[in-house]
Formats: C-alpha cells, structure tokens, sequence
C-alpha cells in the first residue's frame, strides 16, 4: 500500500514518533507531519493490507491547524530528515501535544489524572525566550550519518538507514555548528559523533570508520579531541582528550568516551533542581541513586545529607561508574557500585532507606525492581523519566507496592522532537 493516498482528517497525537492518529474505512494511520484537528492528503509510508495500521506521511494539507507553522528547516518534512518531529509547530503547540501524550500515557497505564499524578498539565519551557521563528539551538550531541559515495555528512531520514544530506542542523547547539563538520567531506567514515560541552570549551568528535577503511586527517575549525570506535565497539583515542569536562549542580564532571549526559545545556541543572525540591534531603539521611551514570544526582544529594549521610549509586556502564568515583571522589560519603540495579540491589543487604532516585533507560525499572524499592520503607522517591509509557507503568507498579505520586513535573528538553522530561516525586500512601 506504500505511495497511496488518503483525504483523512487527524484525531489525537499518539505516544512516540511524532504521529498523530487518524483513520480510513476501519483503518488505523499514524500520520507524521500533522495536527489534531486537520484535514489533509496522507500518503502511506509503511504497511500492506495485512497489516494491522499503517504509517503515512501528511503530504497536502487542506485544513490546517491553528498551532500550524512553516517549518523553518528546509530539511524538515515528508521523506526528509527524521530527527525533529514538529518542526511544523508553534513551541506552545508543541508543549500542547506533550502534555496530551502523558495525559493519555497516565490515563491509560497508570490509571491517574493529572490532579491524582500531582501535576498541573503543563509540559514546561526550559531556557530563555526565543524571537518569533527562532529556533532553540539546544542539541549538544549530534550524530551524523555518512553517506558512503559523496563523504557528506547527514541525519537519518524516519524510520530508515537513508541519509538526508544537511549543511546544517538548526537545533544543533553553537559548540557543534562551529566545528565545521557538516562542511567537510568523511571518506572512509560511517558516522561522526560530535559533543560540545556546554560546561566548558571541550569539544569532542567520535569517528566510526568503514570496515577496511583508513582514518582521514581530521582537520576542524575549532581545537577538537579526535577518537574512534572499531568494529568491536572498542574506544580508541586518536589525539586529544577521550572525554569532556561538563558543568552542572556547582560541580565539573568528567564524561569519557561519549557517554551519557543531558544533551539540553541546561537539563542536567533543571532535572538536579527538581529533584531536590521534591525530595527535600535532610543531613544525616541514606539515599539511593539508581542507573546513577557519572554520578549527577548522587553528587547533589551527598552535598544535602552531609557527612552523617550515605549516598550509594548502582551503575551498570563500566565506564561510567570509572567517571563517577572520579567526579565524587572528594565525598567520603558516596559510594559507586557497578552492576545491573535489578541484580545487585537485592544483593547489597540494604532493607530500609529515606530516599531514593532512579533515572532508568528508557523501558523503565520493571515490576520487579520497582516491588524491591516499595519495600525499602523510603519517605520519598524521585522518578526520573524520559519515556511517559515507561513512567505510567511504573507508577501503577508503585502503587502496587504503596506508594502514590504527590507531584509530577514535565519538562521540554528536546524541543522540536516528541521528547520531553519528567521528574514524578512519590509517597507512601497514607493508611
């Protein structure tokens, strides 16, 4: 059914991938490039007539919707690049659909409404406000894919290895676009991962080499560490630093070979901030950090609980935990372990503590670890989540186990994307 074409009018935004639901003779489309309320040609990208729905792309739109804009990137839209999904809509209309998705994540998995969820409704800006039409140069972390015959660097087209060619990505922050790579032919290189801290000048490019292939030489605009993954997933340091310097929460951390960090410059103080409000540490108390990564939220709440406290954070990234002890070195009362949280935390013999923080990936913590934190006895729990299914499953699992959201926050940290961040704050529930 790929290529034909359907007049169909847009119901609600659905979870994932930027689409919206719509429907033609019984059939369900998740139709990109659209908004609820439209009435537009959809053309079908994906699906036979076996299948149970169909992809599609809004090629026409004959009755637009009134959050409806010009997409400022020239490489946005039907079959171009897949990176930004509402490139086509104002930012308040893009918190709007947010904050429908969790709406209906919550409603669905979590069985909770907003009020139940503690939260407002409203999916929040996060940075300063921005020129009608200005688009917010927040990405700090840009992965480029190489298009093997012209060297040129590219983004993914959605939902496929085609390579859109760009000569610049407008959400890519300024420490990237000064780099000059997008202006640089790669031979012999399949993808170009550039970090540009946003704490420091340090700036990073991961090169991974076709198979067989030999390194170019590496020649930017701005001074730049050089490193390169092999076929076997290894890191190897070209020249350079295999690691950037990042700032966040009154302290610098060291993030080695293109590990995680928040990619919005100001992400990893806003996400600090919440959960410490919510939270609210008091010295002397025990605290865990889980999926704890270089160490972020165990540093800020080793600051809250002092020295009479204890602050234990589970990683199961090697070299993540490496960066962790590094950064929180100076704090006697932090301790970082390295191991999966769902196998190590029933073996550490921890059966109370006061608080707890996970930050997990992004298919959640599970019933089974989320069960073994509800046993702990902690007065409050600060859930990171970067995926709203995940958090509603999760939180009906907390309920299970006794305990309730009393706030929920939602924060915009990928603008122009169907991303976005939250910090749920949870309670025992009260007998």
């Amino acid at each position: 059914m790929v290529g034909e074409r359907y007049e169909v009018e847009v119901g609600p935004v659905a979870h994932g991938g930027g689409h919206c639901v719509a429907r033609h003779e019984g059939r369900v489309l998740f139709v990109r490039h659209a908004l609820p309320g439209e009435r537009v040609i959809a053309e079908i990208t994906d699906g036979t007539t076996k299948s149970r729905f169909l992809r599609a792309d809004a090629v026409e739109i004959l009755e637009p919707a009134k959050e409806r804009i010009a997409a400022p990137c020239p490489f946005s839209g039907p079959g171009r690049c897949g990176g930004c999904d509402w490139q086509h809509v104002t930012p308040g209309g893009q918190r709007k659909l947010k904050g429908q998705v969790l709406t209906e994540q919550l409603t669905k998995l979590a069985g909770l409404t907003a009020a139940e969820a503690g939260w407002d409704g409203s999916v929040e800006p996060v940075g300063g406000k921005l020129p009608p039409g200005a688009v917010p140069a927040w990405r700090t972390r840009v992965q480029y894919a190489v298009d093997p015959q012209s060297g040129a660097v590219g983004l993914r087209k959605h939902r496929s290895h085609d390579i859109q060619p760009v000569d610049r990505c407008l959400i890519a922050a300024e420490g990237v676009t000064e780099l000059g790579v997008e202006s640089r032919s790669w031979p012999g290189v399949a993808s170009v991962d550039v970090v540009a801290a946003s704490g420091s000048s340090d700036r990073q490019v991961i090169l991974v080499p076709t198979p067989g292939a030999q390194l170019p030489l590496v020649e930017l605009d701005r001074p730049v560490s050089i490193s390169r993954i092999d076929e076997h997933d290894n890191f190897h340091r070209v020249h350079g630093r295999t690691f950037v310097r990042e700032v966040a929460a009154e302290r610098t951390w060291r993030v080695s070979n293109g590990g995680f960090w928040q990619i919005h410059p100001q992400a990893p103080d806003t996400l600090v901030d919440a959960v410490l409000e919510g939270l609210d540490p008091q010295w002397g108390e025990s605290a865990l950090d889980l999926y704890c990564g270089v160490g972020l939220f165990a540093g800020a709440l080793a600051e809250r609980v002092g020295d009479e406290g204890a602050v234990l954070g589970i990683e199961s990234g090697k070299q993540a935990v490496l960066d962790a002890r590094h950064n929180l070195a100076a704090l006697e009362n932090v301790r970082i372990e390295c191991d999966k949280v769902e196998t190590l935390l029933p073996r550490t013999g921890i059966t109370e503590t006061d608080l707890i923080v996970l930050d997990p990936p992004r298919a959640g913590a599970g019933r089974e670890t989320v069960a073994h934190l509800s046993g702990l006895g902690a007065r409050r729990i600060a859930y990171v989540a970067c995926d709203p299914a995940a958090l509603a499953r999760d939180l009906a699992f907390f309920r299970e186990g006794g305990y309730r959201p009393v706030s929920l926050r939602a924060f915009d940290l990928f603008p122009m994307t169907h991303h976005f961040e939250c910090v749920a704050i949870l309670e025992p529930v009260q007998e």
